[in-house]
């Protein structure tokens, strides 16, 4: 019985895998402390986040 529970949760859970939660560390112009700038971003566009 537990078996079939969590195999329906698994498959309910593809939507939330095309997602990449990405943090980059920028630094701030007013005080030139390090600021983390954190998104969430679809997994084709990971790589033009870290580009800017």
């Amino acid at each position: 019985m537990a078996k079939k529970t969590v195999a329906t949760l698994q498959s309910g859970k593809t939507d939330g895998r095309s997602y990449t939660k990405v943090i980059k560390m920028v630094k701030s112009p007013k005080t030139g402390a390090y600021v983390f700038d954190e998104q969430m971003v679809p997994n084709e566009a990971v790589k033009d986040f870290f580009k800017n």
